[in-house]
This record gives C-alpha cells, structure tokens and sequence, in this order.
C-alpha cells in the first residue's frame, strides 16, 4: 500500500508543507500522499492511536501540538529533547519515532545560503526566547558557535532557557539590542514580530557591521522589514521560507525513501502562493 501521510494542527488550513511533500512525490515519481488534517486538542489521541495502528506512514506535526504528542511516542531523538518539541512522527522497527527537524532546516538552509558562514561568525545573536528560539540556540551550539546572546522582552524567560540549554549564553536585556547589533556576526529572529498580521519588530540597525548574517524565521512576508533593512545596511539577508522547505527534507526520506533536494523549482510556486495571499 502506497505511504499516506500527514500534517496535522489547529488551524491547519494555511499550511504549505502539503505544497512541498507533493512536488516532491511528483518529482521522483513516487507513489503515496501527504493531507492537511485538522486535529483539535481534544481528538489528538485518537488521531496517534490511528497512526501507532498503521493507518498513516508517519507525517508532521504543527502547533498546537508539538509538545502534547510527545508522550504517545516511544522514542524521541536527541534533537526533539534538546527543544522540548518535535513535528515529525515515523514507524521504525515497530517503534513510533519523534524528531524537531526545524533545528537541522534552519542549519541546512542557513549552509546553502551563506556557504562558510560558521567561520564567519564569532558571535549569534537571538531575538527571542520561546521554542524556535531554543531549538536555534541548540543547533548553534551543537555547530560549535561559542558565542550567543540572547535579547528578550522577559529576562526570566531568556535566562530559563540559557538554564535549559547548560547555560553558556549571555542574556541582555531589550534595550540594549542595539549594542548587540554593533558585535554580532549573525543575527536569528526567532519571534513572530514582522509577521504578516503581527506587530513590527523593533529593532535599530543603525549599527549592524556590513557582512552581517540576519536571518529572519518569518516567511510571510518573504522578505520581512527586518530582511529588507539589513540588506538596504550592507547585511546578508537570509529568509525563513528556506527554513521551512529544507525542515522537510528528513521526513519525506523517512516516509517515501527518497532523499529530496530544495530547489528552485520546489521554491518557485510556494513563494507565489505566499505572495498570492
């Protein structure tokens, strides 16, 4: 029987990954499906109690539920710990795995956009101090980045996760995000501010240093104010759609067998779909 797989939220309407999974299964001629399933909070484990019986391949999980499925699997890998969140589900060996595959799409896109960035970056500062923000730091580090600060609105939150993480993280405070702009070598926005329908994020770039890697996790509008101030300043702009598209790489290789690549030609109709709405 041809793999049938899933992405499953509340709301999940406005999901691409069904745009992503499905070029690829045309691409590479495969047989198999991938659907959009709206699972509420409530229907959540009768939803894993069909998947643990074999009624899907596996698929990806978005919010509300990256954390509330974590206790109907049996293994978690080491990523999907480090975050404390997974979103991608697969059979092995009888088994129910989970993974967080955002922190290797964040790596992954950020290695295709600025090839060499490691040794450029003597220090990461992080907007932020929820999950992405988490997952982010945590790849860093398992990269070898020695140096991270983090800027967030709520103090207790950042330092909760520089705990979390083995500490090791220099925490500042909002106000002074724009002295962390003049030392950084690369710059993550891992809050939703400058999100379509969001509150802008206010950050002054007055002093960020020409060269600078500013990659936005936002991918609605593709190229956020952020984005576009850095470039106007002489930074790298890197965007988060890239992000969105390589963090689906391992899952589809997990369901269908077939290692897919992110191309142009994958990136082409989800940028126009976005653009459309």
């Amino acid at each position: 029987m041809s793999p049938r797989c899933f992405v499953i939220g509340h709301p999940i309407a406005h999901s691409r990954s069904p745009m992503i999974h499905r070029t690829w299964l045309r691409q590479y001629g495969l047989a198999g499906s991938y659907d959009a399933i709206d699972v509420a909070p409530a229907e959540l484990p009768a939803f894993m109690a069909r998947l643990r019986e074999g009624d899907y391949a596996g698929g990806n999980v978005t919010l509300p539920h990256k954390e509330a499925v974590m206790p109907f699997v049996d293994e978690i890998t080491p990523a999907g710990l480090a975050v404390g969140a997974v979103n991608t589900l697969w059979h092995e060996g009888g088994r129910l795995i989970a993974d967080n595959t955002d922190v290797t799409g964040f790596l992954s896109h950020l290695d295709a956009s600025v090839p060499g960035w490691l040794d450029r970056t003597g220090m990461a500062l992080v907007l932020g101090a929820g999950g992405a923000a988490k997952g982010i730091c945590h790849g860093l580090m398992q990269r070898g980045v020695r140096r991270i600060t983090i800027v967030n609105r709520s103090r207790q939150r950042a330092e909760e996760l520089a705990a979390a993480l083995g500490g090791g993280i220099l925490i500042r405070d909002w106000i002074e995000a724009a002295a962390s702009v003049a030392d950084a070598d690369l710059i993550v926005n891992t809050t939703a501010l400058g999100m379509h329908g969001k509150p802008p994020l206010d950050l002054d770039l007055s002093r960020l240093k020409p060269g600078t890697i500013v990659d936005d996790i936002v991918y609605v509008p593709l190229e956020t104010p952020l984005l576009a101030e850095a470039r106007r300043r002489g930074g790298v702009p890197v965007d988060g759609l890239g992000m969105l598209l390589h963090q689906a790489v391992p899952g589809f290789a997990r369901w269908f067998g077939v290692t897919p690549e992110v191309t142009a030609e994958l990136r082409a109709p989800i940028e126009a779909d976005i653009l459309k709405a």
